[in-house]
């Protein structure tokens, strides 16, 4: 992704202004011709916005070094803790955040068609299943697009996530409680990332599918956003947002 994202920036018109070293100590920059910083803080403090997508452990830190800098931070990383969403909740106190698990349009829309859906599907006639399959190198389960998904399903129906997904069915389970929302995730290859969204209702099923071709769409989104955070006030904001479609 920091290469695609280079590439993106470069390719948009935008000054590159540097990246960091990934864990492994490789970096793409050097055929761009971008400096390349020892820390965060560093990079903040050399450009208008941070396109930040690393690890969870990383975010804290990330949201401390965009804060002391004053400039606007797109937040792509995935599987955050309380405390790290607290600390990017902290920094969008102080600069403009744009925060999303998919910065694909086609998801973002997927994900607001997802709502409506569920506002208009009740829970105890429509059964919301939410199936993700991605590359075999991928760490985390469900995808943060899946939970998004599922977030937005249980906005719908207002209702928390936390009190209606079920993440794990194994063995003798039971019947299905109604009003859940059901995760599948499947791992393998090199799929760049697949999304289905399922109500299953008595007499009909309804299906929206999102398939990831190239991971340049999530790269290309990003920087869409990195552009649309220049003179906006400080607040986190979605890519519904930079969309500019109302939620």
């Amino acid at each position: 992704m920091g290469r695609l994202v280079a590439e993106a920036v470069v390719a948009g018109g935008a000054r590159l202004a540097g990246g960091t070293l990934g864990p492994r100590g490789r970096h793409t920059l050097p055929a761009l011709a971008a400096p390349v910083f020892g820390s965060v803080a560093d990079l903040a403090g050399a450009c208008d916005v941070l396109i930040d997508f690393t690890h969870a452990e990383t975010v804290a830190a990330h949201a401390a070094a965009v804060s002391g800098a004053g400039i606007a931070w797109v937040l792509g990383t995935t599987g955050l803790d309380a405390a790290a969403s607290d600390a990017v909740q902290d920094a969008a106190r102080h600069v403009c955040v744009v925060q999303a698990a998919n910065f694909s349009p086609g998801v973002t829309l997927v994900l607001a068609l997802a709502q409506r859906l569920a506002a208009a599907l009740p829970g105890d006639e429509y059964d919301a299943e939410i199936l993700e399959m991605h590359h075999r190198q991928k760490v985390d389960a469900p995808s943060g697009t899946a939970l998004a998904l599922g977030r937005a399903v249980a906005a719908g129906r207002g209702v928390a996530l936390g009190d209606v997904a079920q993440r794990v069915r194994d063995g003798h389970t039971g019947a299905r409680r109604a009003g859940a929302i059901g995760f599948a995730s499947l791992r393998g290859g090199q799929v760049v990332g697949e999304h289905t969204l399922l109500f299953a209702g008595e007499a009909e099923h309804i299906a929206i599918t999102h398939k990831a071709l190239d991971r340049r769409v999530f790269a290309l989104g990003a920087v869409r956003a990195a552009v649309w955070t220049q003179g906006r006030a400080a607040g986190l904001y979605a890519m519904l947002d930079v969309l500019g479609i109302a939620p």
